[in-house]
């Protein structure tokens, strides 16, 4: 059976940040991470190269593939923000209405700049996204 591909590093949240660029997208990873910070209580965590997690929960399918994983996080891409909501934006439509420009995945949101959006909608979205997802696999710090 596979494992996850994305999987905590141990890697400096703070080292990751200061990489980041260009500058604006370094000065909004700040922000998100301020953000993911105050409206999770959790400290973050480096998840593969270039994801800073908050949180994790551990998951068992049917099929018998288990594992950790992120419970919500972001990572600062040069072409957008990449926010990753757990278990999915399925449920979230009145959320994401108010939310501002963006585009969605499957458990990913895509923001090209902070300006586009309402940031206490996202905390809104962070928190209601962990809400659910400990309904399924509880969630723990990181």
């Amino acid at each position: 059976m596979s494992q996850n591909k994305t999987v905590p590093t141990g890697a400096s949240v703070a080292d990751f940040l200061a990489t980041v660029e260009p500058e604006r997208k370094a000065v909004e990873a700040q922000e998100l991470d301020a953000l993911f910070r105050q409206t999770t209580d959790f400290t973050p965590q480096m998840w593969g190269p270039s994801i800073i997690g908050y949180g994790r929960y551990h998951y068992r399918h049917a099929t018998g593939r288990e594992g950790d994983f992120l419970a919500t996080g972001f990572s600062p891409r040069k072409a957008c923000h990449s926010i990753y909501i757990m278990p999915g934006y399925q449920d979230y439509g009145a959320i994401l209405a108010r939310l501002g420009k963006h585009k969605l995945g499957r458990s990913c949101l895509y923001v090209n700049k902070l300006a586009d959006i309402d940031l206490e909608v996202l905390a809104e979205l962070i928190r209601t996204g962990l809400k659910d997802l400990n309904v399924i696999w509880p969630v723990q710090p990181s």
